[in-house]
């Protein structure tokens, strides 16, 4: 990966404020609308948004601490707060998104160099240098953007991070069974990515932003195009 930790703090700082800019244009009533995530609102997405940057503290902390300060308490309770926050007035919700990604950079600015070293463990309990929080949260930043079916999409994506977005996700997706094998032309510039083994047994070409869309489960545009002239096949769930 030849992504930086500068690299991808700047991109989470970006997002930030791109989703800061479309969480305060939405009115009041349109927190309660679905989101493109089935089942959730956009509330739901804010507020799990804001229960993220609590999350990465508590990485930053185990980081520069020392004592172990998992991201969640479990799986259960991290659910059941993203449930109850969703019910919150608008107002109160765009304050904590604001609050807490607040919070999340001074935390950031305030990490010793030496702590950057340490390991963490992320959401799954997988072992993971806490460098990459930066990387975590710029992916949360820019694709719960687009999961607020607020207009926002993949081409607003900084093009660097959109080109780290596809070799994270389809090197995560070869890692499974099930993920059939595809090879991933960009039309827009010479990159190439693939999953599952060699080549991959189709080719799908088209602009980075509506590959990374397809890929990442946020739906598929009329702009990709297989080699043999079939549908791309069904992607599992990337996350």
């Amino acid at each position: 990966m030849s992504r930086t930790l500068k690299e991808t703090l700047d991109w989470a700082g970006d997002g930030a404020a791109h989703l800061r800019g479309l969480m305060t244009r939405m009115g009041d009533e349109a927190f309660r609308k679905p989101s493109a995530l089935p089942g959730w609102s956009r509330a739901h997405v804010l507020t799990h948004v804001a229960r993220n940057a609590d999350a990465l503290i508590n990485l930053l902390t185990w980081a520069k601490t020392g004592k172990e300060t998992p991201m969640y308490a479990s799986r259960e309770q991290r659910d059941a707060d993203i449930e109850s926050g969703a019910l919150r007035d608008a107002a109160v919700i765009r304050e904590d998104v604001v609050a807490t990604s607040d919070r999340l950079a001074v935390a950031v600015k305030a990490m010793p160099k030496d702590a950057w070293k340490a390991i963490v463990r992320d959401g799954r309990g997988t072992p993971m240098p806490v460098q990459d929080i930066g990387w975590l949260r710029a992916r949360e930043m820019w694709i719960h953007s687009v999961d607020l079916d607020v207009g926002a999409s993949f081409e607003d994506f900084p093009a660097p991070m959109l080109r780290e977005l596809l070799s994270d996700v389809t090197r995560s997706l070869s890692e499974r069974p099930e993920t059939p094998a595809v090879r991933l032309i960009a039309t827009d510039r010479d990159q190439v990515w693939s999953t599952g083994e060699a080549h991959g047994l189709v080719s799908v070409s088209g602009p980075t932003a509506d590959l990374a869309t397809w890929v990442s489960g946020r739906g598929r545009s009329r702009a990709l195009k297989t080699d043999d002239g079939s549908k791309p096949p069904v992607m599992p769930a990337w996350l």
